[in-house]
């Protein structure tokens, strides 16, 4: 079994080394409030979200979603099928089924999902990042961060977005787990990976730590109507940050498999302690997590 990943990996109950699928293992969390304003967005995109947020994890370890759990605190009927309506939709785009849950009453609105994966070969870990390696992200960073300032912006109830606008505050309200781009990056021999949910900066330095590397980021792309700031630090994209050694051809096989071509970035360091991004030192910074 390995831990401190996206998700944990377990071998079936007397199965050996060697002996494929591993069992892929996440939960995650999201309360009303913290995880999403609901006077901003729908409950059906919470559901959306509840959803995306554990198969990313998965994604990240270039697994493939199987099934989930879903748990789900102080909503009354009417509430749960708008709630549910994102969670069937987002189970149903990425192929996992929910098989079961449960439901409380509270104070607060939570929805706690756990889902299984499956991964035919080695999962990739946080931690085989090598000095030389290339880092590379699976699409343009912070449009998330970019459409919650947008919401702020204009308030509760109905708006009429243009096509650009659009596109960010969807990528707030219901982002998009890369579980294709995944499945790719371990098939092309990815030696790291991680999910950007707390911000780019912060989630590769938790990979460069796991693998004891540091960086050098030569470019970060930003989403359209998004800013350096919020590529590098807001969080919630779900997009895929990867390293490779060298001599990969990560662009052709991500096109011959049908999904979009992946972003060259930056590289990976012997001097571990090393962050910078275009010649400067990198601040490590994103969402904190606090109980």
């Amino acid at each position: 079994m390995w831990s401190g990943d996206d998700a944990a990996v377990v071998r079936a109950p007397g199965s050996s080394p060697g002996q494929q699928p591993l069992l892929l293992l996440a939960a995650d969390t999201v309360v009303a409030g913290i995880d999403a304003d609901l006077s901003l967005t729908t409950l059906s995109d919470f559901g959306w979200k509840a959803m995306a947020v554990n198969l990313s994890d998965i994604a990240a370890m270039g697994g493939r979603p199987a099934h989930a759990l879903v748990s789900v605190v102080g909503l009354g009927p009417d509430e749960l099928e708008d709630l549910y309506e994102g969670i069937m939709e987002a189970a149903a785009e990425f192929g996992c089924d929910v098989v079961g849950g449960d439901l409380s009453a509270g104070s607060e609105v939570v929805v706690s999902v756990a889902v299984t994966g499956w991964v035919d070969g080695e999962p990739v870990l946080r931690s085989g990042a090598q000095p030389g390696d290339r880092i590379w992200v699976t699409a343009p960073l912070g449009a998330a961060a970019a459409g919650l300032r947008l919401l702020r912006q204009a308030g509760p109830g109905p708006h009429d977005w243009g096509a650009p606008d659009q596109a960010l505050v969807s990528a707030h309200a219901r982002p998009r787990p890369a579980v294709a781009e995944g499945v790719v990056a371990r098939l092309v021999g990815a030696t790291a990976m991680i999910d950007v949910s707390d911000g780019l900066a912060a989630d590769l330095d938790q990979l460069a730590t796991r693998s004891s590397v540091g960086f050098e980021l030569s470019s970060v792309p930003v989403a359209e109507g998004a800013e350096i700031e919020e590529a590098l630090a807001g969080g919630d994209d779900y997009v895929l940050v990867l390293t490779t050694p060298r001599p990969v051809e990560v662009v052709k096989a991500f096109v011959a498999a049908g999904v979009p071509a992946p972003y060259l970035i930056g590289e990976c360091v012997a001097d571990r302690r090393l962050r910078s991004v275009a010649g400067k030192t990198l601040r490590v910074a994103g969402w904190e997590h606090s109980l």
